[in-house]
């Protein structure tokens, strides 16, 4: 079956439906922190502005979970001309992660026996996905990044980048994030991959040339997901207990989170869903580098560090361990917001701030404090 068919196999979305400008780069094998190799990744990525002379310009932003390279779409009014993140000054690149279903190699792309990787594809972590990050940087020439900025799965992306790879950025921005996941995210991201793998048409994700994936089990996940994003007094404030009044006899909270799986399954591969969970669930910056306290004791760049006030799925308590334990840390900056973890997806006036402040005080790069 085509990709640019319009059937129903999660992960088998319209062209239409990505960003029209991606473009394509070959970064060749990728040892994984497993042992095993990756072979031939492809890594798709949007960027706005130009790289100046000396190559050093450039700020990566790094999406968080079902994000992707196209950061207006995702993060409106924060990439552009006079923005936060501005075009006119600054080469701004957002790759799309391996395991990813936006481009990049991922358990829906084609492995080298030209059938789709599905319940073969490997194994991937946090660090995987800033090795790749890191191999794209070399062959694209980027001599440093002003700054690697994101959140959640992007935030956990962003610390890698300050702990593995410090001479090629001058500093980091971790939004809504942590430095190791937690017994709660893991808890709730394994009853997650659980409803996608008990779906009867997961198939042990070799889905593809069905006519049918395993839409219900990522809807469940979704809405699961969903309700960790966003607070319990916004959910009952806006909806409480009041019926959707159609024929289905739903509450109206039913049909918003039926709404947000069913956008979910438009643009997103469930085997994708299941990588990127699991590598959250290992991210731990403290493997093998002697714990948490040790590894963040060593980071040697400015780190601005931006939490949630009601954030239930990456507390405030998360934040505060890492500018706690990092020399580098700068006070932590805490957005108030009604709207949970997803608060830096709305709040983009704030968040905007809260990106100029870290341009500014790392490098007072020709802007003052209010950005200008």
């Amino acid at each position: 079956m085509s990709l640019s068919k319009n059937y129903s196999v999660t992960g088998a979305w319209l062209e239409s439906h990505a960003p029209g400008d991606r473009k394509f780069a070959k970064i060749g094998d990728l040892h994984l922190e497993s042992g095993e190799v990756l072979p031939d990744i492809t890594i798709a990525y949007q960027t706005w502005g130009t790289l100046n002379e000396a190559r050093d310009n450039a700020i990566l932003v790094n999406h968080a979970m079902t994000g992707w390279s196209d950061v207006p779409g995702w993060w409106p009014s924060i990439v552009g001309p006079g923005l936060a993140l501005d075009s006119d000054k600054f080469f701004i690149i957002c790759p799309n992660v391996i395991g990813g279903c936006q481009g990049s190699t991922g358990p829906s792309s084609l492995a080298p026996d030209g059938k789709r990787w599905g319940s073969r594809f490997p194994t991937v972590t946090i660090r995987d996905m800033v090795a790749a990050e890191f191999a794209l940087t070399n062959l694209l020439n980027i001599k440093s990044y002003v700054l690697a900025v994101g959140p959640s799965l992007g935030g956990m992306r962003s610390l890698e980048w300050a702990i593995t790879h410090p001479d090629r950025v001058k500093a980091i921005c971790t939004i809504g994030s942590s430095a190791v996941a937690t017994g709660d995210q893991i808890g709730a991201a394994s009853i997650q991959i659980r409803a996608i793998k008990v779906d009867p048409h997961f198939n042990n994700g070799d889905y593809y040339e069905q006519e049918q994936g395993p839409l219900e089990g990522m809807g469940i996940a979704r809405r699961i997901a969903h309700l960790t994003y966003r607070t319990e007094s916004e959910m009952d404030v806006r909806f409480g207990r009041e019926l959707q009044g159609d024929e289905t006899g739903r509450y109206a909270v039913e049909s918003y989170l039926d709404h947000q799986a069913g956008k979910l399954a438009k643009r997103f591969d469930a085997n994708t869903y299941i990588v990127l969970t699991e590598a959250m669930n290992s991210h731990d910056v403290g493997r093998g580098r002697g714990g948490v306290a040790a590894a963040l004791a060593g980071i040697t760049i400015p780190v601005l560090v931006v939490g949630l006030d009601t954030d239930r799925l990456f507390p405030l308590r998360l934040q505060e361990e890492i500018v706690e334990l990092t020399p580098t840390a700068k006070p932590l900056e805490i957005i108030s917001s009604p709207f949970g973890h997803d608060g830096f997806l709305i709040e983009v006036e704030t968040m905007g701030e809260m990106l100029r402040r870290a341009l500014w005080t790392s490098y007072n790069m020709g802007i003052d404090s209010t950005g200008q």
